[in-house]
C-alpha cells in the first residue's frame, strides 16, 4: 500500500485528515484481516495537520527541521485512528485528536534536540515523541496523551470489553 497516493488522492477529494487517518488505518487492518480468517485485527494510523497542511514522518534530518520550524510557535492538530476488522469489516473505529502547541523555540534548541534524538524522531509524524525528549518542544497538549502517542487506547480498551477479549 503506498500510503502517499492515498493521502493525496483523499486530499484531492476534499476528505479531511480524520478521514485519511481512518482510511490508513482501515486499508492496514484490512490487508492482515483477509489473511487472518476469524481474527480480530486492529490497525492504526496517525495524521499530523497544521492549517492546511497535512506533516507526515520526516523522510531525512533536513526534512526534519524544517517540519519542527514549520510548527514551531503553534498549535496543530495530532489525530490517532484504530479500526478493528474481522474476516475484512470493519467493527469498530475511532478517530480521537490531540490539539498540540509547540512552544516557540530556539535554532540552538532545534540544533541540539535534532542531535539528541536521533534517527529515532524520523519515525513519528512531526518528529517528535512526546515521551522522551519531544516533550521539550511542547507549550501545550488539549487531549488525551495516548492519542499524542499513536493509539487511542481508552476507545480501544472500551471496545475490547465489549468483544470481550478484556474482562469488562
Amino acid at each position: 500500500m503506498d500510503e502517499d497516493s492515498v493521502k493525496m488522492a483523499m486530499k484531492a477529494e476534499g476528505a479531511t485528515a480524520t478521514d485519511a487517518a481512518i482510511a490508513l488505518a482501515e486499508l492496514k487492518a484490512r490487508r492482515v484481516s483477509l489473511r487472518r480468517p476469524g481474527a480480530l485485527v486492529l490497525g492504526a494510523d496517525q495524521m499530523l495537520e497544521c492549517g492546511d497542511v497535512w506533516f507526515d514522518k520526516p523522510l531525512d534530518e533536513a526534512n526534519l527541521r524544517a517540519q519542527l520550524m514549520a510548527l514551531r510557535g503553534r498549535t496543530h492538530r495530532l489525530i490517532s485512528a484504530c479500526v478493528a476488522m474481522r474476516d475484512g469489516e470493519r467493527l469498530w473505529h475511532a478517530a480521537p485528536h490531540a490539539d498540540v502547541t509547540i512552544r516557540p523555540f530556539s535554532d540552538q534548541f532545534l540544533t541540539w534536540y535534532v542531535a539528541t534524538g536521533g534517527e529515532a524522531l524520523l519515525s513519528s509524524v512531526g518528529g517528535y515523541q512526546i515521551e522522551g525528549v519531544g516533550a521539550q518542544l511542547f507549550a501545550k497538549v488539549t487531549g488525551d496523551w495516548f492519542t499524542v502517542m499513536g493509539l487511542p487506547l481508552y476507545p480501544l480498551l472500551d471496545f475490547l470489553r465489549l468483544q470481550r477479549v478484556l474482562i469488562a
